[in-house]
């Protein structure tokens, strides 16, 4: 598979949008907030401006019009070609098509949690769930008043509805870890080096053997 020339996942919402019709930057930043498509690509001034320049150099978009507002500086209202169309498609359809290795940040911390302790480790656990609870909780108020209320088709919202599946199981499974830390089902090897390297106690039942 041919490496594709822009990867940055930004470009797809600004693809995106302007399918739907010509706009400018600043329109497609509080667009893509008032959709809170922010959750699901990271949208400041900077990063999307460069997005913009990007797919403009490669021709995916083009400039159609110079529009003023008031006193306001001047904005450039782009609009998509008959390539970038085509690119877009092609792109959602590999995206769906073929899981790829992301690197989650928590998955790296995750590999290392016996560094923390029992102790701290449950605690940074718990802190996790907490938020991740609250953030379930905020992504039901905004389905629920999006998508339930009828405001706005369910497809429209369904990278949401994908993001909160995705927190509702890691919130599973770090209250589940948790429990196991704290009744001591997930064991805490000692580890200790020696002149033949670092080694590790294995847990023992309580009768004192090796399970």
């Amino acid at each position: 598979m041919a490496q594709r020339k822009i990867s940055n996942t930004l470009a797809l919402a600004v693809l995106g949008l302007l399918r739907e019709q010509p706009m400018h930057p600043y329109e497609m930043a509080a667009t893509l907030r008032e959709r809170h498509k922010d959750s699901s690509f990271k949208v400041n001034s900077g990063s999307l401006y460069d997005t913009v320049e990007a797919l403009v150099r490669h021709g995916w978009i083009e400039p159609v019009e110079t529009a003023r507002d008031g006193r306001r500086p001047e904005r450039t209202v782009y609009a998509t070609t008959e390539l970038g169309q085509g690119e877009f498609v092609r792109w959602i359809d590999e995206l769906l098509r073929m899981p790829v290795a992301e690197y989650p940040k928590f998955r790296a911390a995750v590999s290392y949690l016996g560094a923390l302790g029992p102790d701290r480790a449950a605690e940074a656990l718990v802190e996790r769930a907490g938020h991740l609870a609250q953030r379930i909780e905020e992504t039901n108020t905004v389905l629920a008043d999006t998508v339930g209320s009828g405001k706005v088709p369910r497809l429209f919202m369904i990278e949401t509805e994908c993001a909160l599946h995705a927190w509702e199981a890691e919130l599973a499974w770090t209250r589940r870890t948790i429990a196991e830390i704290r009744d001591g089902s997930l064991f805490w090897p000692k580890v200790e080096q020696t002149e033949q390297g670092w080694t590790w106690s294995a847990p023992t039942s309580p009768e004192g053997t090796t399970r």
